[in-house]
């Protein structure tokens, strides 16, 4: 059932007129909303399509679905990744040791999921606490005995967070600053929720990396923005806040990390400079840049479908690993459903079961991907396809390969390409 979003007639950072979109993705559904059988008559899908705005630089969708519908349960749970557990774990040690973290220190995370990150500083005897608006992700948060507050985070909750927790010393967000429709509100809040002292620490998908490498099935409804450095200064200061460093991470395909403080609170380092320079001279900034990635993501689609619909000609059987938000666009937009691949396995149990929206693929437990033994599978989540070819190396062993999909199709020989 196709339904209409809000479309978007300004630009979300700067207010200016929204420009035509540069890749148009069609009408999908929520990259998140699992489907039981029951339910997939009722599907429902929204139109998905990102443009540019050459004012502030800021990437973003042009069309809405309500963060109450994508937000308030939701089926990601970052646990169930260890990859990104451990990356967890060293950012919370080099907070605490960058930001000299104790006992009376404060460390609040938005879009705190299950506690994987809050948990570190808990061990380290850091207080904590969490906003989380997805309430079967909270509750789970607080039965392993993270605070947590089940709530979007914004000028609205600032009061509440201030009257129990006290303004922090560490604001941290990972992955979120990409899915706030009122970004500006939101920066002030985490402005009036930070010491005079205190750094704001947000990660987040970047960019560069998502254009380089063809990253196209990171956008989703529920990434509003998709950041440059550029973009985000622009953002900090409308918040009367202050970009004061930055790092580049391997997660999630490439991402930053950047470091936000009140004016003034201390140097800002070298590398916010060097990296907003570089932006400016590989075209970042330019509009150009923009129409040819739709151009390249409609040719990678081509090959994918292509390469499948060869191997099924072979006689092969196909399947595929994960079920991430990232697979979802990638299915949805190459016309990929069960009459090409049979199923898919997930380490989550809380997918297990359930149907990929769109597609209808049935996501199964992990084991069954040696028992059914199908001749090839596609690594959706590729950017941890090396931990998911380690944990399958029995698989590997009997005769089956991976395919990675992206920055371009490729069949894995002994897991490795």
């Amino acid at each position: 059932m196709s339904v209409e979003a809000s479309a978007v007639g300004k630009c979300l950072g700067c207010g200016g007129v929204r420009p035509d979109p540069f890749l148009d993705l069609g009408t999908t559904p929520l990259a998140n909303s699992y489907l039981k059988r029951e339910q997939v008559a009722d599907e429902r899908r929204y139109p998905l399509a990102v443009c540019y705005c050459p004012a502030c630089k800021l990437v973003q969708i042009t069309a809405q679905v309500p963060p109450e519908e994508l937000f308030t349960e939701y089926a990601y749970f970052s646990s169930f990744s260890d990859s990104f557990v451990e990356h967890a774990r060293q950012m919370a040690e080099s907070l605490i040791a960058r930001c000299n973290l104790g006992r009376t220190s404060r460390v609040l995370e938005i879009a705190s999921n299950d506690g994987y990150l809050l948990r570190h500083f808990q061990s380290a005897g850091v207080p904590v606490l969490g906003v989380e608006p997805a309430r079967n992700i909270a509750a789970e948060a607080q039965r392993r005995g993270v605070p947590t507050l089940s709530r979007f985070f914004g000028p609205d909750a600032v009061g509440e967070i201030l009257e129990r927790f006290g303004q922090a010393d560490v604001i941290i967000g990972n992955n979120v600053l990409a899915h706030v429709p009122g970004i500006n509100g939101f920066l002030g809040a985490v402005a009036r929720c930070l010491k005079s002292t205190g750094v704001a620490v947000f990660e987040f998908p970047y960019l560069k990396d998502l254009l380089d490498q063809g990253e196209f099935d990171t956008i989703y409804h529920e990434h509003v923005f998709y950041y440059s450095l550029s973009a985000v200064r622009e953002l900090a200061r409308r918040a009367s806040l202050e970009l004061c460093d930055v790092a580049w991470q391997s997660v999630h395909g490439g991402s930053l990390r950047v470091f936000l403080q009140h004016p003034g609170a201390t140097p800002v380092q070298p590398a916010v400079g060097k990296m907003l320079a570089d932006e400016e001279a590989c075209g970042l900034t330019q509009p150009y840049v923009y129409s040819h990635f739709g151009e390249r993501v409609a040719a990678l689609r081509e090959e994918l479908v292509s390469m499948l619909g060869h191997l099924k000609s072979e006689g092969k059987r196909l399947a595929a690993y994960g079920a991430p938000a990232k697979g979802n666009t990638l299915l949805n937009y190459c016309g990929i459903d069960t009459s090409v691949l049979e199923f898919t396995v997930d380490r989550s149990p809380h997918k297990q079961g359930m149907l990929l929206p769109g597609s209808h693929i049935p996501i199964l437990a992990p084991e069954e991907l040696l028992a059914r033994k199908p001749d090839c599978a596609v690594i959706l989540p590729w950017n941890i396809a090396d931990e998911i070819v380690a944990q399958q190396r029995e698989y590997v062993r009997r005769g089956g390969r991976f395919i990675l999909p992206i920055p371009r199709p490729v069949i894995l020989d002994g897991g490795r390409s």
